[in-house]
């Protein structure tokens, strides 16, 4: 039988570390963000949100969200789809959708909207632009993640530092995603936590 390492012991052997970041060149750079925190067996699971209005299903599958010529600031979002007893669900679906730098999402196409399956070691890797901000909501990426055979996760994530934070419903401190600044892209981390 082979073991399935916990995200602590992932990230003690650095195998995945929250400072280690791919340039879109694909060398790496050192940034100093910090990871989630801790995962303890019997966690909580990662808070369920609405879907909103916008959601396609049908997706074309990738992690590249980025279009050439597109506008607005470069983010490459990382982390791990856990389970409750800290193990990596390796192949779990996450689909991701959002709006432009401008706050407009895509509703005749599929841009910036894409999914993709956690790698071996429930890795994600995703590379979009940060999103803008309209009436009634601040800065935001909607996700589902669904591991295989267990139960669909709908949620979004939120960026520190946002004033319209304070004045967004929606808005949840616990799915704030860790951000540093990494050679002019914005890196940041969120692990989701699933049943």
């Amino acid at each position: 039988m082979i073991d399935t390492p916990t995200r602590r012991a992932v990230l003690g052997a650095g195998v995945f570390t929250a400072g280690s970041l791919l340039r879109i060149d694909g060398s790496v750079a050192q940034a100093p963000l910090l990871p989630t925190p801790a995962c303890h067996d019997g966690d909580e699971t990662t808070l369920r949100q609405t879907e909103g209005p916008f959601f396609k299903p049908f997706s074309p599958e990738r992690t590249e969200l980025l279009e050439e010529g597109m506008a607005g600031h470069p983010i490459e979002l990382i982390g791990f789809v856990l389970s409750r007893p800290c193990k990596p669900y390796a192949g779990a679906l996450l689909d991701f959708w959002q709006a432009d730098d401008k706050g407009r999402y895509d509703n005749s196409g599929f841009r910036l909207r894409g999914h993709q399956f956690a790698d071996a070691e429930g890795r994600y890797r995703l590379r979009s632009v940060v999103p803008g901000v309209y009436p009634g909501r601040t800065r935001h990426i909607h996700v589902k993640v669904q591991p295989p055979g267990g139960r669909l996760l709908t949620t979004q994530l939120y960026f520190p530092g946002e004033s319209q934070n304070r004045s967004d419903g929606l808005f949840r401190k616990a799915l704030l995603v860790r951000t540093a600044k990494n050679a002019g892209w914005l890196a940041g981390r969120f692990d989701f936590v699933v049943d």
